[in-house]
């Protein structure tokens, strides 16, 4: 029989219609958990996804919801509360890019960036919690009340010229984090981040086209390979499942070594 350390539990993945959220998505799936696939374009990749994890035996669900819009958030924590009663584990994924150099960059690049990648984490965290906490801990399930994973990023700690906007997001899901983590700790509600690097998604398709930019890129990545989405879904179940049951207020870093300023390997 398959390891399912999560059976029993509803688990909510924002952003979870490709890339690093759709690999969440499948892990906390493949441990048992039941997945919100929460999505704002593009809704038949969700339901495929959805169908796909389905047809493995396990339940999931497809909402769209933009996670900047207090209203919508609402509403998807309404509808997954009805459909199952009750989360047990949010990964806040939802995040973007809006890339200027600072000089040139407008206040909607700046707003858009902040609004979904730390204000969607702070909506949809408090939906969560206030469930977590009404509910409280069930013995039966897991002996935390609940699990929220903050997807933040290697930009957290490495600073990012031309991405200020999305630098100072990241930078505040460390905070956000922390700072949740230690006012919910009472309520026995683990909060976590994890922080990729350099992940082969669509986005960052441009990166590996080519040979050549493929070896510079891991000339940053001392491990000699680019992460891939169920690197992080990996990651993601280990947090919310009772294995990192005392592991509460830490960012686990997921990059191959990127944190590790490779460009000083080498000097004397």
């Amino acid at each position: 029989m398959a390891y399912q350390p999560l059976r029993g539990q509803k688990a909510l993945v924002t952003g979870a219609n490709s890339g690093i959220g759709e690999g969440v998505a499948r892990a906390l799936a493949a441990a048992g958990a039941a997945v919100v696939v929460n999505y704002l374009t593009d809704p038949e990749a969700a339901q495929r996804i959805v169908s796909e994890i389905s047809a493995g035996g396990v339940d999931a669900i497809a909402i769209r919801a933009d996670v900047s819009r207090e209203d919508e958030v609402r509403a998807m924590f309404r509808e997954l509360l009805a459909a199952w009663g009750t989360i047990d584990i949010l990964v806040n994924n939802a995040g973007l890019r809006r890339d200027a150099p600072f000089t040139e960059m407008t206040l909607e690049q700046w707003n858009v960036v902040l609004s979904v990648n730390l204000t969607g984490m702070f909506l949809c965290a408090r939906e969560a919690a206030r469930e977590m906490i009404r509910r409280g801990v069930r013995p039966d399930v897991s002996p935390a009340a609940g699990k929220i994973i903050c997807i933040s990023s290697v930009h957290e700690k490495i600073p990012w010229a031309g991405h200020a906007n999305y630098a100072a997001s990241k930078g505040g899901v460390r905070q956000f984090m922390r700072s949740l983590a230690q006012e919910l700790a009472p309520h026995r509600i683990r909060v976590n981040s994890i922080a990729p690097g350099h992940i082969q998604t669509l986005p960052n398709r441009a990166d590996t086209e080519t040979p050549e930019a493929l070896n510079e890129l891991l000339t940053w990545i001392p491990y000699g390979r680019v992460g891939l989405p169920k690197d992080i879904g990996k990651a993601a179940m280990w947090l919310a499942s009772d294995d990192s049951d005392y592991v509460h207020g830490h960012t686990l870093f997921v990059d191959g070594g990127m944190t590790l300023y490779p460009e000083f390997a080498h000097r004397a």
